[in-house]
């Protein structure tokens, strides 16, 4: 890919360049910044903002787009093409589709489901009319006896799906209310009763089976934690812990070695990652919400506290822009330092030196 732009504002690092050019010759950045003059085949960006782009660490979107509702199922290479064309929209040029495996959960998921998933997402990458760089976070539900045998299967084997510098991406998770993000299990007792039409009775009744059920599978979670920990440990995997609540988890997690904190539910989590070296990513819908919707605590009080490294999706590629919006408009921090947490923050978080940033030699992903 070949083109210049001029007239632009560049955010370069910890700066906004009024004026700007940049020229992207075979797909790689050959000059950026304020220049005497322009290529003359450059397009005038009219003072728009240009910035790189975006890198999405966590999004759930491809599953919801493969069931947009109830009972509909679209084709999976379909989904994924419709999605990538939201993610596109939404200025992400590298995106992370959250695959879970785990067998009958509360979100469809099932570990057959995983591997299909993870082939469309792979065939899809290698196609030169990709849009996006399509990549996997693999989530492991670490109750899950099925889900951990096929994630086993599915990283021995060495797929092609595996990150650029062929590290997969994991994140280890517990999802039972009263754990990690539903630590106040009334949130979710509230969430089941308005998704699934019940009143706070049969919703209590339906979480205390469903936290019955998995109590049930506590003897996976040990082999679990120990699989994931001797394959990071070695160089095999990047681990995320997923939810943190405390210092004391951060402490286990480092002693797992997890090397991310994904979405700390409180800032004493997010405190003690930092301390412990840990990367961190909170949730961008948090930040254009201006709050946690289960009770934990605001993306950008950690962004203002210094505690965040990265912003994600989660569910909504929109909210990636909005949340850059939101935290300059509210004074949390300056453009610059937005853009960074939806950019640069998020390629070193997860390895990728190649992008991130608008400096010679980086990919030409630009928005």
């Amino acid at each position: 890919v070949d083109i210049a732009l001029t007239n632009v504002r560049i955010v370069v690092d910890d700066q906004v360049v009024d004026d700007g050019t940049i020229v992207i010759r075979g797909g790689v950045i050959e000059a950026v910044g304020r220049t005497a003059s322009a290529p003359p085949d450059a397009i005038d960006g009219r003072g728009l903002l240009c910035i790189a782009g975006l890198i999405d660490t966590h999004s759930d979107g491809f599953e919801k787009e493969l069931r947009p509702r109830p009972n509909v199922v679209l084709p999976a290479d379909f989904a994924l093409r419709s999605f990538e064309s939201r993610v596109r929209a939404a200025g992400v040029t590298t995106v992370f589709h959250g695959v879970g495996f785990e067998n009958g959960s509360k979100y469809d998921r099932s570990v057959d489901q995983a591997h299909l998933l993870c082939d469309v997402i792979t065939s899809r990458r290698a196609d030169a009319d990709a849009r996006v760089d399509h990549q996997i976070l693999y989530r492991l539900d670490v109750r899950d006896a099925d889900g951990l045998e096929a994630l086993d299967a599915r990283l021995s084997h060495r797929h092609r799906e595996l990150l650029v510098d062929q590290i997969p991406l994991v994140s280890a998770e517990d999802h039972t209310p009263g754990v990690g993000q539903y630590t106040d299990r009334s949130y979710y007792e509230r969430y089941i009763a308005g998704t699934k039409g019940l009143d706070p009775d049969e919703a209590k009744q339906y979480i205390d089976q469903v936290v019955a059920d998995r109590d049930d599978k506590l003897d996976n979670v040990e082999r679990a934690l120990v699989w994931l920990a001797n394959r990071a440990h070695g160089g095999m995997l990047r681990l995320m812990g997923h939810d943190p609540t405390s210092a004391a988890e951060i402490d286990a997690a480092v002693e797992r070695s997890v090397s991310i904190a994904e979405f700390p539910t409180t800032a004493e989590a997010a405190r003690r990652a930092r301390e412990r070296g840990l990367r961190t990513v909170s949730g961008a819908p948090n930040v254009v919400r201006g709050g946690s919707h289960s009770g934990n605590v605001s993306a950008a009080e950690l962004v203002g506290l210094g505690l965040c490294d990265g912003l994600s999706s989660d569910y909504m590629p929109t909210t990636l822009l909005g949340a850059v919006g939101a935290l300059v408009a509210d004074g949390v921090c300056d453009l610059p330092a937005a853009v960074a947490l939806v950019t640069s923050g998020p390629a070193d978080t997860v390895g990728l030196a190649d992008r991130g940033r608008l400096r010679v030699g980086q990919r030409g992903d630009i928005v």
